[in-house]
């Protein structure tokens, strides 16, 4: 008998449909946008379960309010399943495992089931927990996020990532899960902080440098009103960042991340580790603000980016409200082992992405230490350039 018979490999492509839609108010004039994603089976009406981000909750009192008038107002088409959850906000729900037993727990007390469906509401930490959980429950709930924050808006929010940290590791436990469906409400941003408002831009910058010389550009013009909140300057670059995000998950051939590149990724194999050396105190978009501007200098020393967009680069991110600085730097050797992290997580040999030039991005397999110290210096100098003439 031929060998060969005995070996079978066979290419198959499982069907996926990623929905996104852009509301203005999801609870009020838009909420059959939410309704419609809710299919109800077998002609009963969607079994739907709200968990909310306990920060958006005391940040908009009368958002419980208005969750509950939108269950109870198509009972033919949605039941609310169960009291409304809260969990915390933040990197705090990641980090305690305990929290996603409890979620599971509430789960099975419910009797979810995989054609039952999960409402997340809040920011990106709290959507990737959450998101877990429902993904490993039955093999996997329906799962509707609401990002309530920018950064979850313009980036994580539209990915199919789910995790919670683990050995002092962000997203150590995880898995992949394309969501039910993604809402993006102008509503849910009100009640930032002036912080937590600029948080996000840092995304929207980087998946600008991947993609959109265009994006880019019209970013560094409208910075400074970006970090004043003027909102008809803010949503549009959410949107354009949501979407380029999405094309890349659903277009790039590689949504799981089975190959060795990570373009999404610029930047963010030091910002993940100053996120963990600073206990967390440092947001993630603060974070990939710094390692984003890090590796552009980097790529204009090691691999020939002009310089004056490299300068154009920390610019624009100190003109969006970024520092562009942290006490993390100043101790490069723990810095540097976010590298070997980074590889780990990914798994086979290191690939970073870096730049040849705005939407020219390469992947590389190394790091010139000196060069890449260099580079931490010049972001350090800059950030404390700007801050004397501020």
């Amino acid at each position: 008998m031929d060998n060969s018979s005995h070996i079978l490999n066979v290419d198959f492509h499982v069907p996926f449909v990623h929905r996104l839609r852009f509301t203005s108010d999801v609870f009020g004039e838009d909420q059959a946008v939410l309704t419609n994603l809710l299919e109800s089976s077998d002609e009963n009406p969607a079994r739907v379960q709200f968990w909310i981000d306990q920060n958006v909750a005391e940040g908009s009192p009368q958002l419980i309010e208005r969750v509950k008038r939108f269950s109870n107002s198509s009972p033919d088409l949605v039941q609310r399943v169960g009291s409304i959850q809260f969990v915390p906000g933040g990197e705090e729900i990641k980090n305690d495992i305990h929290i996603l037993e409890r979620m599971l727990k509430v789960f099975n007390v419910c009797n979810l089931d995989r054609r039952s469906y999960i409402v997340a509401i809040g920011g990106g930490a709290v959507l990737d927990a959450v998101g877990f959980a429902v993904a490993i429950a039955h093999r996997g709930l329906r799962l509707v996020r609401i990002p309530t924050t920018t950064l979850s808006q313009a980036d994580s929010g539209i990915g199919v990532k789910n995790s919670v940290n683990l050995f002092a590791k962000k997203n150590w436990l995880g898995t992949f899960a394309v969501p039910w469906g993604v809402i993006n409400d102008t509503e849910m941003l009100t009640s930032l902080s002036n912080r937590d408002f600029v948080n996000g831009f840092s995304e929207a910058v980087k998946v600008s440098l991947l993609k959109s010389p265009q994006v880019f550009e019209q970013i560094c013009v409208d910075a400074t009103s970006i970090c004043d909140r003027d909102m008809s300057k803010a949503l549009p670059v959410i949107k354009a960042s949501a979407k380029m995000h999405l094309d890349h998950i659903t277009r790039g051939n590689d949504p799981f991340e089975m190959l060795e590149a990570r373009p999404l990724d610029y930047g963010h194999w030091s910002a993940h580790k100053m996120e963990t050396m600073s206990d967390f105190t440092l947001r993630h978009g603060e974070a990939v603000a710094i390692g984003v501007a890090i590796d552009t200098v980097y790529s204009s020393l090691e691999f020939g980016l002009d310089t004056a967009v490299a300068q154009r680069v920390m610019q624009c991110l100190c003109d969006l409200g970024f520092s562009l600085t942290d006490a993390t730097l100043n101790d490069v050797d723990t810095l540097f082992r976010g590298l070997e992290e980074f590889r780990q997580h990914l798994g086979g040999r290191l690939t970073l992405t870096m730049l040849e030039d705005i939407g020219k991005p390469i992947d590389v397999h190394s790091v010139n230490r000196s060069h890449m110290l260099s580079a931490i210096e010049q972001v350090k100098a800059y950030a404390e350039s700007r801050q004397h003439v501020n």
